[in-house]
């Protein structure tokens, strides 16, 4: 076996005696990263024009000019002086610059340059056009290159026209490029298929994005993941959330994992397929994978928290994120989401709050956040505060559009200023803001609920007139009117103009309808809508079954009233606290106390709390029934539930404890409402005033009676004459006379009744020269004294020898005796 050559010796050192000095090699340059060459490369540059105080920054790419050129396109270049040397971006400068990008102008201008004669210019020309966004030029410009006879097509330039066409929604002709390259035998790429699968997620056509992800596979194309989330954006857009999450799941199985982007498709697919409980859910799926959510995640988790109404769940997230600020910052959406919640839930002051945060924050909120605001304000008729928002949004440079005005116009509709209401829908006429069917809707709206009916049917007429339909929403808004109104025939031209017109009646129109009947006491009106309901197979909610059987429980028809409750029954419909508490009610006014007790016991059970309305019909039950014991412990019940009494259950209350001879429990009562800032009614007054007789409580009557200045007018004279009698019969003759001053003075009532109070307790003190008096008060307002009266004070006169007065009576007496023969 041979060994290895030996190495060859080293060169002789010039020097013996000198050192060895070795030379490093000569430093090749580093290898050229893989790119464009020069010539296409993209590169900024800069002019500035002195004389003129201007700078202009440009983009500028060479391509290849007339000197690198073919010999015989170089010397058709030089041997004419129309050709000119232009560098591409020259070139599409020009084109651009075109005032009308028609095909003739677009060939006299890159006929004249020089470049075209170098087909690797073409899709440099082509990345120009496109990157402008211009699609006319860059038709033109495609249409003049391939008539060139060098062109030759290329993946690259149709992958660019055809994400041009993607980004101006021209999917049909996008999709034209796709086959016309095929037919120039270029092979589409995976570039190509996302541009034209995007191209139809777009516009939505998510059939169309399989198809042509399947095609891609039939062309041994792996799908990508940029692939699968545009098919899948494709199907959520369209709301098919189901199809959406079959092809997340088929992604994964084909080991293309999903990623952030896919996630908030996915997400975005069940908000727009109105699935917000699913989306919550897959959230929490999505937490356990270890895939951190961004803002855009937590804003549909937000907007999906609102929609299902778990409110607090939303303000906890929101609160996260302004925690973790510099991971998922809120923005203006995420504090739109917000004030919407605070909005539903009729929190205008909370919703301000929101915004307040919002600017302070450094977010600028946008027309829906002053939308938001507009609709939380509109919702209380707070049109002051409206009317502010309103001059705030234009004072920021937005413009108000229809949303905002709708939402001004409810704010006045709802505070019961129609022609503010009207100035607002004209000033929305004159600014070119056009109306629409929900704009003239609260219009109708504002005049119906203040009465006008007769204007509201006019803006429906307008409204035809204005090209737009009514719908449901204004038939439903009129019905109601009429019952406001109470107009009974209107509501048969209301429901004959829904026929004539196509309009079907929903739920909403028939409750409206049937309530309108029930309000006017026409109960074969109610029953016959009702009816016909059912036979139009329009399903009957709770609120349908409630306006039924509160309305007929007014009209005193209780055996009716559990008649639709029955019907409730049997189709299965959920009963709402509003159906217990008016069931409650007829058995109560039936006095079938035993059914009202086991219906408020099963309303308990089934965790529909009871309100104010139901307690209130139980106690006038235990009332009725003389159980004055079982009524205090269901106020205490009342109060533990968290649930604030009113003036009308504490008056019930107050007269069943005084049936029960519990005065000392009614001023107990009382002070409770004290306490509570609970306004006194007629009724309560009147029991508080029966519990101080009877327990001669003279002090307390009289502290009510001095806060009753500004109350008297709207307290009944039967109240009054019986706060008198208590007065007189107490002996405070002077706190009696005090209070029936209070009374001429309130303008209130003061008849044969009230007088005959006053003088029966003078006499009883003997102050029969008052007594005297009150009847020339009498006389002089035109209540005329009867013979009883003039003669049962003639004994108190003859025992103190008053002959004068003696004289006056037996005047008064004769002449009325006379007037009445």
């Amino acid at each position: 076996m041979s060994s290895a050559p030996a190495a060859p010796p080293p060169p002789p050192s010039p020097d013996a005696g000198s050192p060895r000095v070795v030379r490093a090699p000569p430093r090749r340059p580093p290898p050229r990263a893989p790119g464009p060459p020069p010539w296409a490369e993209r590169r900024p540059a800069v002019s500035v024009d002195l004389d003129r105080g201007r700078r202009r920054a440009r983009v500028e790419v060479d391509g290849v000019g007339a000197a690198s050129l073919p010999a015989r396109h170089r010397l058709r270049v030089e041997g004419t002086r129309w050709q000119r040397d232009w560098k591409v971006s020259e070139a599409a400068a020009r084109v651009l610059a075109l005032p009308r990008a028609d095909a003739r102008a677009v060939d006299d201008v890159l006929n004249c340059w020089a470049g075209r004669f170098a087909r690797r210019n073409f899709p440099l020309l082509i990345r120009e056009i496109t990157i402008s966004g211009s699609l006319k030029h860059a038709v033109h410009v495609f249409r003049w290159m391939k008539n060139q006879e060098n062109y030759c097509a290329r993946n690259d330039i149709y992958g660019m026209m055809i994400r041009l066409h993607a980004r101006h929604n021209q999917v049909d002709q996008a999709r034209g490029l796709f086959f016309e390259m095929q037919e120039w035998r270029c092979k589409p790429d995976a570039d190509t298929y996302n541009s034209l699968i995007h191209a139809h997620a777009r516009a939505g056509q998510w059939r169309w994005a399989i198809n042509i992800m399947e095609d891609m596979q039939r062309a041994a194309i792996p799908p990508t993941r940029t692939t699968y989330n545009n098919v899948i954006n494709a199907c959520g857009a369209a709301g098919n959330w189901k199809k959406a999450l079959e092809l997340c799941k088929k992604m994964t199985e084909n080991g293309v994992g999903p990623d952030l982007v896919t996630h908030n498709i996915v997400l975005s697919a069940f908000k727009n397929g109105a699935q917000y409980s699913k989306a919550i859910a897959y959230f929490e799926i999505m937490k356990s994978s270890n895939v951190a959510p961004d803002t855009f995640t937590l804003n549909i988790v937000i907007h999906c928290l609102v929609k299902v109404g778990q409110y607090g769940e939303a303000i906890e997230l929101f609160n996260s994120m302004r925690e973790k600020r510099t991971i998922c910052p809120p923005d203006v959406v995420t504090y739109t989401s917000i004030m919407y919640s605070y909005s539903v839930c009729g929190q205008a002051e909370n919703c301000k709050a929101v915004f307040d945060m919002m600017i302070a924050e450094g977010v600028k909120p946008n027309i829906v956040s002053y939308n938001a605001l507009l609709g939380a304000y509109a919702s209380h008729g707070a049109h002051k505060e409206a009317l502010e928002t309103f001059k705030l949004l234009k004072q920021n440079g937005l413009r108000p559009d229809i949303v905002s005005y709708s939402s001004l116009l409810n704010a006045y509709g709802r505070s019961a200023q129609p022609e503010k209401a009207r100035d607002v829908f004209n000033e929305m006429r004159k600014n070119a803001c056009k109306p629409n069917k929900v704009s003239y809707n609260a219009l109708i709206d504002a005049y119906g609920s203040a009465g006008m009916l007769k204007e509201a049917v006019s803006f429906l007429h307008e409204m035809e007139r204005d090209g737009i339909q009514p719908d449901v929403v204004s038939i439903s808004t009129l019905l109601t009117a009429c019952g406001r109104c109470r107009q009974l025939a209107k509501i048969d031209t209301i429901l004959a103009a829904a026929k004539s017109r196509g309009i079907e009646l929903n739920t909403v129109a028939y409750n409206s309808g049937i309530g309108s009947y029930l309000s006017l006491g026409d109960y074969e009106k109610a029953l016959e809508l009702y009816t016909l309901m059912r036979a139009s197979n329009v399903k009957p909610d709770a609120v349908t079954y409630n306006i039924l059987i509160s309305g007929s429980c007014k009209l005193g028809r209780y055996a009716e009233s559990l008649k639709f409750f029955e019907d409730m029954m049997d189709l299965k419909i959920h009963l709402t606290k509003e159906v217990y508490s008016s069931v409650i009610c007829s058995y109560v006014k039936q006095g079938k106390l035993t059914e009202a007790e086991s219906t408020f016991s099963s309303m308990k059970e089934s965790g529909c709390f009871p309100d104010v309305l139901t307690y209130t019909a139980m106690i006038k039950a235990y009332r009725d029934d003389g159980s004055w014991r079982r009524a205090w412990d269901l106020f205490k019940e009342m109060e533990s539930n968290d649930v604030q009494p009113d003036a009308i259950v504490c008056s019930s209350l107050m007269e069943a404890l005084n049936k029960g001879s519990q005065p000392e429990m009614v001023l107990q009562l009382m002070e409770f409402m004290k306490q509570k800032q609970i306004p006194l009614n007629q009724k309560a007054y009147f029991e508080i005033i029966a519990s101080c007789s009877m327990l001669r409580e003279w002090k307390t009557a009289s502290e009510i009676i001095e806060h009753l200045d500004s109350s008297l007018s709207s307290i009944s004279v039967g109240t009054l004459n019986h706060l008198l009698n208590f007065l007189g019969k107490c002996g405070k003759t002077e706190s009696m006379m005090k209070l029936f001053y209070k009374m001429v003075t309130s303008r209130s009532t003061v008849g044969l009744s009230t007088y005959t109070v006053l003088l029966r307790n003078l006499l009883v003190v003997g102050k029969w020269r008052k007594y005297i008096e009150v009847l020339h008060w009498m006389e002089d307002a035109g209540v005329h004294p009867t013979l009883y009266m003039y003669q049962s004070v003639l004994p108190y006169i003859w025992r103190d020898n008053s002959m004068d007065y003696v004289t006056l009576m037996q005047e008064k007496i004769n002449a009325l005796r006379e007037k009445v023969t």
